[in-house]
């Protein structure tokens, strides 16, 4: 996600004080940071986010409501990049953790073998030369690994390729671009699509995104839906799905995760710091589902954005 430059500005991923919060209960926002994701692992909820100046902080949780902040997982020096460190995004594969991150507008993956790292590279090195921010793995059925990202071509653009099976590069000779800011809601500041993340439901693939520059209010997200990977993709009529509220602005750049029992879906997303002031942008979750349309097709509904003590999830 890009932000704006402000070197005033210091990212310090500060947990929010929720003592008062009810038992069994969690309340956004959660912390300090942008651009989140969580990993489910061996019992344990792992969030990352935009959320240091010189790499990425973890925090963990067992049930998304009280969290430990478990330090640097990934460190400036130990990889590719020297700022600008944001949008980490984590994928598991023969027991070894791939991030796929950005620094200075460039993609970049590094390896760990533990969620809470470290993520180094042995070789200091971008995924692509070109300009490119939000790295989304999506792993499909028959474990075929595709990339989807942000071109920074005029305007934010969502492109997608096929992973190398080693997870070293990608087939940037034969990327696709998907699709590009084109509707009423998400011109509201700025040619912005971004923040690419993919669902799969009964062999339909949802690909779910934020619109507008992230300092705007009406900063949202939308999803458009295909029967490919490669699209062509469909944008939702009913976009967009989590969206500014009387209470809240800046509702985006998120991903999904099921809760640790496998029963719910969760989105995790940021928003801003209040509704006159849009930094620091603060992580949230709620809960997310597929409802039933008219036509019998299913809906992605985000249940949010909430402001009130929400059940927690539970490691079950």
């Amino acid at each position: 996600m890009k932000m704006m430059n402000n070197d005033d500005y210091v990212l310090t991923g500060k947990l929010i004080d929720n003592a008062s919060t009810p038992k069994g209960t969690y309340q956004n926002p959660l912390m300090e940071g942008a651009d989140p994701f969580i990993l489910t692992h061996n019992g344990k909820y792992y969030l990352y986010a935009t959320n240091a100046d010189d790499g990425f902080r973890v925090f963990v949780s067992d049930d998304m409501a009280t969290w430990e902040d478990k330090g640097y997982c990934l460190k400036k020096g130990d990889v590719k990049g020297e700022k600008w460190f944001w949008a980490p995004e984590i994928m598991e594969k023969d027991g070894r953790f791939y991030m796929v991150y950005v620094a200075e507008e460039h993609l970049a993956i590094a390896v760990a073998d533990n969620p809470l790292g470290p993520f180094v590279q042995k070789e200091k090195k971008w995924l692509s030369e070109e300009k490119a921010i939000d790295g989304h793995f999506f792993v499909d059925d028959d474990g075929k690994i595709y990339i989807y990202y942000v071109r920074l071509q005029g305007g934010n653009l969502i492109y997608m390729s096929t992973m190398n099976e080693d997870l070293s590069g990608f087939d940037e000779k034969n990327e696709k671009l998907l699709f590009r800011a084109d509707e009423e809601w998400e011109l509201k500041d700025c040619e912005v699509v971004e923040g690419p993340f993919m669902l799969k439901r009964k062999g339909k693939y949802y690909l779910t995104y934020s619109a507008n520059h992230t300092r705007c209010e009406d900063y949202a997200i939308g999803y458009a839906v295909s029967d490919s990977p490669f699209g062509p993709f469909v944008k939702y009529e009913g976009n967009p799905i989590l969206h500014k509220t009387d209470l809240v602005n800046g509702t985006g750049h998120h991903s999904f995760t099921s809760s640790l029992d496998g029963q719910e879906l969760i989105c995790v997303y940021h928003r801003h710091c209040s509704k006159e002031q849009f930094q620091p942008r603060l992580v949230c979750i709620d809960r997310a589902g597929f409802e039933t349309g008219e036509n019998g097709e299913d809906i992605l509904v985000i249940y949010g954005p909430t402001t009130t003590p929400q059940k927690s999830f539970g490691n079950h």
